[in-house]
C-alpha cells in the first residue's frame, strides 16, 4: 500500500476492498465456512466446518468469553480519527443478521497505527482479530446489527487508545452485490 501524508488539511481518503482470507491474514483469520474444513457430525445431519480462528488469551487469571454487540450504523462519509488493539487476546465478530460491515485494521509502525485499510465484509463473514492488531471499533453499514464476539476477559489492561493527527475518510461503501 503506498504511503499517505497526513500532514495537510486535507483528510486522506480510504479505499474499500472486499474481505479475503489472503489480504486480511497479517490482521487475523476470516471467519466463514471453509469446504476444506467440513466434516458430519450428529449422525450426519450437521456440517461442522472446524477449528475456523483460534481465541487467544493471555495471563494466569485470563479466559475466553461470549458475547454479544449491537452495533448502530456509522453515518458517511465516516471520518477513522482513532484506532485500538488488545494486547492480552484476540477479538473475533461473526454478524448474526447477514448485513453487510466494515472491517477497518492497521499495520503496527512502532507502537501505533500505519495507514487504516477498509474491507467490506459480507453478512455471513467474520473476522478474528489476533492480539495487539490495530482496528477501529465495530462499524455497521445502513442497518443496527448484531454480532456475536469472542475475546478475553481477566486481569490487565486489554485496551490501548490511538489518535490520529489528522483523520482518515470512508466514503459511503457500495453494499450492494
Amino acid at each position: 500500500m503506498a504511503e499517505v501524508d497526513t500532514s495537510g488539511e486535507v483528510a486522506a481518503v480510504l479505499k474499500v476492498r472486499p474481505l479475503t482470507r489472503e489480504a486480511f491474514a497479517p490482521f487475523g483469520t476470516v471467519i466463514e465456512p471453509d469446504p476444506s474444513t467440513m466434516r458430519l457430525i450428529n449422525g450426519g445431519n450437521t456440517e461442522r466446518y472446524h477449528a475456523l480462528a483460534e481465541a487467544e488469551a493471555g495471563g494466569d487469571d485470563a479466559c475466553v468469553i461470549i458475547n454479544i454487540f449491537r452495533g448502530s450504523p456509522r453515518a458517511f462519509p465516516y471520518a477513522v480519527t482513532m484506532m485500538e488493539r488488545h494486547p492480552f487476546g484476540s477479538q473475533s465478530f461473526s454478524p448474526i443478521d447477514d448485513r453487510p460491515w466494515l472491517v477497518v485494521v492497521a499495520r503496527d509502525e512502532g507502537g501505533r497505527p500505519g495507514v487504516p485499510q477498509v474491507f467490506l465484509a459480507g453478512g455471513r463473514q467474520g473476522v478474528n482479530y489476533r492480539r495487539n492488531v490495530w482496528h477501529h471499533p465495530l462499524m455497521t453499514v445502513g442497518e443496527t446489527s448484531d454480532f456475536l464476539v469472542v475475546d478475553r476477559s481477566g486481569g490487565g489492561t486489554n485496551l490501548e487508545e490511538f489518535f490520529y493527527d489528522q483523520p482518515f475518510i470512508i466514503d459511503r461503501p457500495e453494499t450492494s452485490a
